[in-house]
């Protein structure tokens, strides 16, 4: 942006619920600036925002956006540079890549809903990343909006902190600046009063000169107000909130005058590398930036989003991929507000501009000088909590479906795609339902690969519980050079920290030992397939103590399938048994459904390990079987009103009780004679 400077930019990433109005405050905001001629809607399709036809058919935002413009108030111009995201569940993920990327948080309440999940979930997210954040209130045109009753609530959940800026006027068709208004209507005065006295006393607290001077009962100036005021944003003892219409543009003009003047540049909040150190901001110092999204445009190619952490960059720079290692050379910068797109001379810190035909770069990269190398920490995600098996629908999508979930999770890392070595399935999994449903649909839109989507197979695996004895004679004759070999064996549980499975007890020279090779592949052939319903064997040590071979007719190939029907005539008399994966699960509700969610979980045979108490949450740690968790995302949604959260990572695997094994043993013979036919 010209004649602006790094002191003059405020970075800054909406958060809050889903509907609680943040992509409609962003196309108000768009709309002050002069961004757009006509201020954009959700309702209509016409929103810069959300523009994309997922998020048009759906009517919610999927994408994290960058956005910029320049605010010009009082002589002053500021550029603002801020990140609309989604507030449903799912696309979280989204959260994690702006929130990284911002130097401020605004979280978008609105005021008949109140604070909700989504708002806890913001808030918190902005807690992490350390974030001075300010609220907007929306929504106050509304049956039953209530600002007073959202600044309680506020200020009930997270402290006196929280403090108004601007109050909506009577009738609704304006908001009063605390600060500002000098005579306020009667019917708001003693709210303007109120606040005034908590700002002044917040600001006086960042400074002793000024708590002295407050103390005395001098007034404070209109600068020492402005800087003490700042200063507590920035030190994140003062939470400002403002009041906003944004359909009708009320407030938006003194919400962007309030981001000038108390939200932090660059300078005061300088981003660290990934030892913690400052990167210092200025627009002279070494470049360093920071690749915090990836998108493949139809018409352009792949395209990086990069936030300017320091220094300059310009077109026709080289500069240096320092977490690949590879030098690049940038062509054009590229600025986008929704599909508006243009270039700019130069980006300076707080920016963010977009970056084609890179060779090496991807996402979490950081790219800087040359000659000042500079590493950022890479992102961190949430496990997945929802997956599905994915397969092709015809032979012609076959060849493209690899090609096509490679473009989706390039631009979404809390997708993942891998192939079940266990299964052999290839399982799609997302942050839920909707977000898994999302790609497929991406997936159609932009490769045209038509998919099916199927509860995945269960990684089941066998062990035994005792020790038994195998043996096994293969003798062929065929007319010529027959086969042979021998084996017997002893198969034992596995000692716990041992990882040596197989023991040679052979003595005697009963199995040659050129031979002893081949029977160690025919027992890892037959524990890949065990004997209960022919899943994978785990935790078994073999011994291989006799047997006998022909001087002529024994091979390698006779010693292998003598070793493979051995184990399994073993294993069959050591008390095999099926275990199951066993996740541990966090799940995050408010308290009036601790009853439902605890007696859904012990349906599906899960333990109760613990509770806690975290953000005004309810959490349940307990411990379920994988395969009763595979829809859990959507269950507790509906449970819980779409209020419950969880998280779940894999524990241990653990014995399968016998009336579930009954059922997963007729499942598996009932698929192989369908194979087999």
């Amino acid at each position: 942006m010209k004649d602006v400077t790094v002191a003059d930019v405020r970075n800054f990433v909406l958060l809050g619920h889903s509907g609680s109005g943040k992509t409609t405050l962003t196309d108000a905001m768009l709309f002050k600036m002069g961004v757009n001629d006509r201020q954009g809607s959700v309702d209509n399709g016409s929103s810069m925002a959300d523009y994309t036809d997922e998020e048009k058919s759906r009517k919610i935002t999927i994408y994290a956006k960058p956005f910029s413009g320049v605010h010009a108030s009082g002589g002053r111009k500021t550029a603002m540079v801020f990140c609309d995201t989604p507030g449903f569940a799912d696309f979280f993920g989204q959260v994690i890549l702006a929130g990284r990327i911002a130097n401020a948080a605004v979280v978008v309440v609105d005021a008949n809903a109140g604070v909700q999940v989504g708002t806890a979930r913001g808030w918190k997210q902005a807690d992490q990343l350390e974030l001075p954040r300010a609220v907007v209130v929306t929504g106050l045109d509304r049956e039953n909006a209530s600002f007073a009753r959202v600044l309680a609530e506020l200020q009930e959940k997270w402290g006196a902190r929280c403090v108004p800026v601007t109050l909506p006027a009577a009738g609704g068709n304006g908001v009063v600046d605390v600060l500002s208004s000098a005579a306020p209507a009667p019917d708001v005065a003693e709210a303007v009063q109120a606040a005034k006295g908590s700002l002044v006393e917040l600001a006086a607290e960042t400074d002793d000169t000024l708590i002295e001077k407050y103390l005395a009962g001098e007034p404070l100036s209109a600068d020492e107000l402005a800087a003490g005021l700042r200063r507590a944003v920035l030190e994140r003892k003062l939470v400002p909130v403002f009041a906003c219409l944004p359909p009708k543009g009320v407030g938006i003009q003194e919400f962007l005058d309030g981001v000038a003047r108390l939200f932090p540049s660059p300078l005061d909040r300088p981003i660290k590398d990934a030892e913690g150190r400052p990167i210092n901001p200025a627009a002279d110092a070494p470049f360093v930036g920071f690749i915090w999204r990836m998108v493949n445009d139809p018409f352009i190619g792949q395209l990086a989003f990069l936030y300017v952490c320091g220094g300059t960059l310009k077109p026709d720079m080289d500069i240096l991929n320092a977490t690949k290692d590879q030098k690049e050379r940038i062509a054009v910068l590229g600025e986008f507000n929704g599909k508006k797109q243009g270039t700019v001379e130069s980006a300076c810190a707080g920016q963010i501009v977009a970056l084609s035909k890179l060779k090496f770069t991807g996402l979490g990269d950081t790219l800087c000088a040359a000659a000042h190398k500079t590493l950022l920490a890479p992102f961190k995600f949430p496990n997945p909590v929802a997956w599905a098996a994915i397969a092709a629908k015809t032979q012609g999508d076959e060849d493209k479906i690899g090609v096509a979930l490679q473009r989706v999770a390039e631009e979404d890392p809390t997708i993942k795609v891998e192939r079940s070595k266990d299964t052999h399935e290839m399982v799609l999994s997302g942050m839920g339902d909707t977000h898994i449903a999302v790609t497929v649909e991406k997936m159609k839109r932009r490769s045209n690969v038509d998919v099916t989507l199927s509860t995945p197979k269960v990684p089941y695996k066998e062990t035994v519980t005792a020790k038994g004895e195998g043996h096994y004679k293969h003798k062929k004759q065929s007319g010529g050079r027959g086969q042979f070999g021998e084996v017997y064996l002893r198969v034992d549980p596995l000692p716990p920290g041992e990882t040596e499975w197989f023991v040679d007890a052979i003595v005697g020279g009963a199995i040659p030992g050129n031979f002893l090779p081949a029977v160690q592949k025919g027992l890892v052939e037959g524990m890949s397939r065990g004997c209960v319903a022919g899943y994978p064997v785990v935790n078994v040590r073999v011994t291989v103590y006799d047997g006998s071979y022909h001087e002529v007719d024994s091979s390698e190939i006779s010693f292998k399938i003598a070793g493979s029907r051995a184990f399994r005539d073993g294993m069959s008399k050591a008390k095999p048994v099926l275990l199951e994966p066993i996740m541990t699960v966090r799940v995050m509700v408010p308290d009036q459904f601790m009853g439902d969610v605890n007696g859904d979980l012990s349906h599906k045979r899960g333990r109760i390990m613990g509770m806690e108490t975290a953000d005004g949450m309810q959490v349940i740690v307990a411990e379920a079987p994988q395969a009763e968790l595979f829809h859990y995302c959507a269950e507790l949604r509906s449970m819980t009103g779409g209020r419950g959260t969880f998280e779940m990572e894999f524990n241990r695997y653990e014995v399968v009780p016998s009336n579930v094994a009954q059922k997963v043993i007729a499942e598996a013979e009932k698929n192989k004679k369908e194979e087999e036919e």
